[in-house]
């Protein structure tokens, strides 16, 4: 049995026009922002997180919404963005509920990775504050401090350490981050839908565990190369795309998994 497990965790929900996932041609400026457009054409898809139980560590990827989404959405994401998208979070779904069910607390992560730090994946970073590291791509955090869509209150207070990119022999660019020095856990340098989002290349006993972020959001987004709506470069986007397709077919490819996937269901990996 491999010694690296991975859970899939759901933390909560959040409401887009079907623009946002999958870029659409159209004379709509903004269509992802759903603005103007029939709410029929929104959609619900799900906020994922991974616990990744490895020899050397425990690794939360990502972080998903926070509690204060129970409370009060428009408050937590802002006006701007809350007139484009919206979440829930049921009981017992927020990271640290989770953690608590499967018996750890905050304290007990040896690491925290953000593979970028939209709201969606960086909202619940506060409840895992506690973790003995929280790591970030210099070059996202970079473009963060300068682009005002980002809601930096949502790290405000926790000591993010950046990480350079190096070279790696995976990737779009071959750049990002051997975690361990040993080859078993790669961030992959995979922008276009932000700066500087990685992907992580997870190795188990049956082969690798692809875990695209939001290169795209489900199975048909590199079987029919649609790039996600939201984009920081296309050209950037459509790499990072056609290289986690490419990767998909790779015999020792065991499985890809987008952040968003509505036909992936929580479950462990070992």
């Amino acid at each position: 049995m491999s010694q690296t497990k991975i859970h899939v965790l759901h933390t909560g929900s959040v409401n887009v026009d079907r623009a946002l996932p999958f870029k659409e041609k159209t004379l709509h400026p903004l269509p992802f922002s759903g603005w103007l457009r029939p709410k029929s054409w929104r959609m619900w898809v799900p906020v994922s997180a991974y616990l990744i139980e490895h020899p050397k560590g425990l690794i939360l990827i990502d972080a998903g919404w926070h509690e204060d989404m129970r409370v009060d959405v428009r408050k937590h994401l802002g006006f701007l963005a809350s007139t484009m998208i919206t979440g829930i979070l049921p009981p017992g779904q927020s990271i640290r509920e989770q953690l608590q069910r499967l018996g750890y607390t905050d304290k007990d992560l040896d690491l925290v990775i953000m593979t970028h730090l939209h709201s969606d994946h960086v909202s619940g970073l506060k409840q895992v504050a506690g973790a003995k590291r929280v790591i970030v791509s210099d070059l996202e955090w970079n473009a963060a401090q300068k682009d005002g869509n980002y809601i930096k209150s949502m790290w405000e207070g926790v000591n993010m350490e950046k990480f350079e990119m190096k070279s790696i022999p995976h990737g779009p660019y071959k750049k990002g981050l051997d975690l361990f020095g040993d080859g078993t856990i790669y961030l992959v340098l995979t922008p276009g839908h932000s700066v500087g989002m990685v992907s992580l290349l997870v190795k188990t006993d049956d082969g690798w565990v692809l875990l695209g972020s939001d290169v795209g959001y489900a199975r048909k987004s590199w079987e029919q190369h649609i790039l996600p709506g939201v984009t920081t470069s296309v050209e950037e986007a459509d790499k990072s795309l056609r290289w986690l397709g490419e990767f998909s077919k790779r015999d020792d490819c065991r499985m890809v998994i987008v952040n968003h996937d509505l036909e992936i269901a929580p479950q462990i990996i070992t």
